[in-house]
This record gives structure tokens, C-alpha cells and sequence, in this order.
């Protein structure tokens, strides 16, 4: 009864090549466009705390600028004169790290509890596994995901920088490239670790507690790196902060800075991104086999 019915719409030359559902719901295209797809999903939840995003986004820099701009901010300029640090205001020399934070913050954000969420609480990675999507095109989306909140995070952070002239519009590119690469590194490597996570344990508060506080007070965010004791100088040498941080002063005010420490900055990212990512592909692949 279903064929004749069938035979009716179609005719019967079509019913020949007819081959149902495949033409009504194409696999290839999960396969093609799956990182893009899982995106766009995490991005769309995101866009339901729009508010809150960006509240946080402009509330923070903002106190946080009139507390250092107001503050310190002219008690430096006031003491250091015109051969301030690095021979421009305080809040530009403290521009980038504060850049270089807030990107780390927001991409972070997008690869720790919300893994967590697609493992153990709602299970949706199994759920997207379950159709052509791949393991791989999973952790790729949900990057993809987080950059797009780390480039929301920066681009919030810098208008707020520019409002209190901290920064000029001309340098936003070089900032925004220094700080959204530092984003994708260390996020790339939280990442890793939450795919190996069961149970949250307070591992992420540790982590704050005890890695990324230090990493942002002791990667040359308020003074440089140098004035440092030597015993704390390599808390630095290892934080994509300082790396980042020096790559943002070099591009957007001109800090001097030799050709193979520039190299070295740029390196030291990348190396950390490939690694992170490397890390991170196993562990899904392994965990949703089962």
C-alpha cells in the first residue's frame, strides 16, 4: 500500500533511484561541516546568558579600570613621570596583560565545567557522537565555541580600555591577535585536562587558586617581569600571560624587544596550543568508544 502511494506522487521512473531517508538527510554533511555545527550549538546556548555575558563582560573592566586607572594607575604616572614603564601611562603598559586575562577567563570558561556538562551531566557528547559527528569534530567545535566567547571577552574588555584611554583604536588588532592567541593556548590545555575529568572534585578551584592567580600576578602584569626576585622570575618564563602580554606591548606601543625574544614569545604559544589540542583528541576518542 505504501509503494502504490508512493508510485502516485513520485511516479514510477522515480521510485527506481529512490533511496529514502539518505536523500532527505544527507550523513555527509555532519561529516563536512560537524566542528561548525557543534558551534553553533554551544554558541546558542551561550546567546541564552547574553545578559549576564555582558554585564560581566563591561562591569568588570570597568571597576576594574576606574580602581587601577584612578588609583594606582596615577600614583604610577605621578612618581615615574614622563619615563614611566616603558616611557608610555600606566594603564597602556598594563593594557595588554589585562587583555591577555580576560581571554584566558572567557576561553577557559568554554572548556572546563561545560565539558564536564557534556560528559557526565547531560551527556550530549555521546548524544552528538551518536550521528556522523566525530569525536574530533566535537573538540573542534567546542574551541571553536570558546574562541568566539574569548573574542566577545576582549572585544567588551577593549572598549572599555579605549573609553578610558588606556589604548588606542589603532592598536585593537595587534592586542586583540596577542590576546586571543593566549586564549586558544591555555585554553587548549584545560581543555586536555577537563576531557580526563569524571568528577569536578573542586579541580577547577584549585587550578584558580593556585595556577591562575599566580600566573596573572607574577607574569610582569603590573610592573615587569625583571623587577622581580629571580626565584619568582620563572613563574613567567612558563605563563602564557608574560608570553602574550609581551607580544601585545611589542605590537601596540612599540616596546623594545629583540627579534628572537619576539620569536621565543611566539613559539612558546604555539607550542602549548598544539600540545593542548594534541592532549585533548585521545580522551574523547577513548571516552566515547564506551
Amino acid at each position: 500500500m505504501g509503494e502504490t502511494k508512493v508510485q502516485e506522487q513520485l511516479g514510477a521512473a522515480d521510485v527506481r533511484t529512490w533511496i529514502g531517508a539518505a536523500t532527505l538527510v544527507d550523513p555527509a554533511v555532519p561529516m563536512r561541516r560537524g566542528s561548525l555545527m557543534i558551534a553553533e550549538t554551544r554558541i546558542r546556548g551561550m546567546l541564552k546568558w547574553w545578559r549576564s555575558v555582558l554585564a560581566f563582560g563591561l562591569g568588570n573592566p570597568v571597576l576594574y579600570l576606574m580602581s587601577v586607572g584612578i588609583g594606582i594607575g596615577s600614583l604610577v604616572n605621578k612618581h615615574m613621570g614622563a619615563n614611566g614603564l616603558d616611557h608610555v601611562p600606566y594603564l597602556t603598559f598594563l593594557a595588554p596583560a589585562l587583555l591577555v586575562t580576560a581571554a584566558i577567563q572567557g576561553a577557559m570558561d568554554e572548556v572546563t565545567f561545560p565539558t564536564l556538562q557534556g560528559f557526565n551531566w547531560d551527556r550530549s557528547f555521546y548524544s552528538m557522537n551518536a550521528t556522523a559527528i566525530s569525536p574530533r569534530q566535537i573538540v573542534n567545535g567546542v574551541m571553536l565555541a570558546a574562541l568566539a566567547r574569548c573574542i566577545v571577552q576582549v572585544a567588551l574588555y577593549e572598549a572599555a580600555l579605549i573609553a578610558f584611554g588606556a589604548i588606542s583604536i589603532s592598536s585593537v588588532p595587534a592586542l586583540t591577535i596577542g590576546a586571543i592567541f593566549a586564549g586558544f593556548s591555555f585554553a587548549s590545555v584545560m581543555f586536555a585536562l577537563s576531557a580526563r575529568i569524571k568528577d569536578d572534585d573542586g579541580v577547577f578551584a584549585i587550578v584558580g587558586r593556585f595556577i591562575i592567580t599566580p600566573m596573572f600576578m607574577f607574569s610582569g602584569t603590573y610592573y615587569p617581569l625583571a623587577s622581580l626576585p629571580i626565584y619568582l622570575q620563572w613563574i613567567g618564563w612558563i605563563s602564557p600571560v608574560w608570553h602574550a602580554t609581551q607580544i601585545g606591548r611589542a605590537l601596540s606601543y612599540g616596546m623594545p624587544i629583540s627579534p628572537e625574544m619576539f620569536l621565543l614569545h611566539i613559539g612558546f604559544l604555539s607550542v602549548l596550543a598544539v600540545v593542548g589540542m594534541s592532549l585533548t583528541y585521545p580522551p574523547f576518542k577513548k571516552r566515547l568508544a564506551n
